[in-house]
């Protein structure tokens, strides 16, 4: 009778419902929708960049063959049909035009060949292999070059730091070459190279496989667990005001006058409230399998994955019932329950995970996340859909999820009954 009463109570509020539901479908395709790109490969999105080529050399080219070569940059000389000059490239990137401008200094190729000639001579004369025509090129005095690079004040660090190292990349290979090419010169060897100018040290990402078949994130298998967890504790709203409203309305005291204890109406609340977690955790799951696919998304993978799935949903549905009554157990009004509810959430969203990956939190930040039941959750999940894991991988984070709601829900009980018998 406890359940029938909590279901006729949702029926009657048919706007509660609808948040219930609707809002968090919304919010997952919206989300996802926006982070798609951060997840995908570089080459498939080209950011326009302005490049200031005042070299018109070796060095010059070469960077603006690797960087259309990438697949990761649109490079720009030309606006409107007219050259860009350093000064039309700053305006542009710090009015947020445009992410990015390069410019390349003058004689940046004649005078690296000049320094690099300069430093093979010295080595090359303490071998007692002096060159007598060679004396003009050490007593040159050339100044250090500089690329400049001008970035949108808006601009993330991380993308700034990716652009340095890649052109920094560029120019250490082009000195490299360089350098081995003057010295066959001077050892006057023929056409065929004696160094060899390829990497000796190359990079290899080795990721899990199942059946063969690489495992590559994407923004589906991100968000779909994120923002269900974060829709799945947004019921801690609802049901701590309708446990203010029975207090407020005399209800509550009409339920202690039964027969029966206070955990069985707890009992009734749990049971109702978890089935529309799971219901969430569905339709959730439907909009990545079945919508996303058609509006352009990656499509959850849940072959062989769903039962585990659900199983983690049903924790994290208790330790999320399990929170909502202790706050409308504390709670004396909803101008109480509703916002501390909807704050909360939010916090513990934020520390578990759901927005920022937890890695790239401060130190102190890190540690406060492994207490919040989202990111027991969240890591579950992961487990399941990411790392393969079975049972035994997700045991510890179900765990903590079952204690969580065990004390929440101890916790609620002890006070309610405390404060009846004062």
């Amino acid at each position: 009778m406890s359940v029938y009463k909590e279901t006729l109570l949702l029926k009657r509020d048919f706007g509660g419902l609808v948040i219930l539901f609707v809002m968090p479908l919304i919010l997952i395709i919206t989300i996802t929708l926006i982070q798609d790109g951060t997840y995908k490969s570089m080459s498939d999105v080209k950011i326009p960049i302005l490049l200031v080529d005042n070299d018109n050399d070796t060095i010059s080219k070469t960077v603006r063959k690797n960087l259309n070569e990438s697949g990761s940059f649109e490079v720009l000389s030309q606006l409107k049909g007219k050259n860009i000059t350093e000064e039309i490239a700053q305006d542009a990137v710090f009015k947020g035009k445009y992410q990015l401008a390069i410019i390349i200094p003058e004689k940046l190729s004649s005078d690296l060949q000049l320094k690099v000639n300069q430093n093979v001579d010295r080595i090359v004369s303490s071998f007692g292999l002096t060159d007598s025509t060679s004396t003009n090129v050490k007593n040159q005095t050339i100044e250090p070059k500089e690329i400049k690079l001008y970035f949108d004040p808006a601009t993330q660090l991380s993308f700034k730091n990716g652009v340095k190292n890649a052109i920094d990349k560029m120019i250490s290979q082009i000195e490299t070459r360089s350098i081995y090419t003057t010295f066959q010169e001077q050892l006057g060897e023929g056409d065929e190279p004696v160094f060899e100018q390829e990497s000796f040290i190359s990079f290899k990402e080795i990721v899990p496989t199942i059946n063969n078949k690489e495992i590559l994130p994407n923004s589906v298998q991100h968000n779909v667990p994120a923002w269900t967890l974060f829709a799945i504790f947004f019921i801690v709203v609802p049901l701590s005001i309708n446990i203010v409203k029975e207090k407020s309305q005399g209800t509550l005291v009409r339920l202690i006058t039964n027969p029966v204890p206070y955990a069985v109406v707890i009992a009734g609340k749990t049971a109702t409230y978890l089935v529309i977690c799971m219901i969430q955790f569905y339709l959730m799951v439907a909009v990545g399998v079945f919508l996303f696919p058609h509006i352009g998304l990656p499509a959850l993978d849940v072959n062989g994955k769903l039962f585990l799935m659900s199983i983690v949903a049903i924790f994290a549905g208790l330790a999320a019932v399990g929170f909502g009554i202790l706050l409308g157990t504390l709670a004396k009004t909803q101008e109480q329950s509703a916002p501390f509810g909807a704050t909360s959430v939010v916090i513990l969203a934020a520390m578990g995970g759901v927005w920022i990956p937890v890695f790239a939190m401060p130190k102190v930040m890190q540690f406060i996340a492994h207490i919040s039941p989202m990111n027991w959750g969240l890591n579950a999940f992961y487990d399941v859909l990411l790392r393969n894991g079975g049972i035994l991988e997700i045991l510890t984070e179900i765990s903590l999820l079952l204690l969580f709601f065990i004390i929440t829900v101890t916790i609620a009980i002890a006070y309610d009954k405390k404060k009846r018998a004062v």
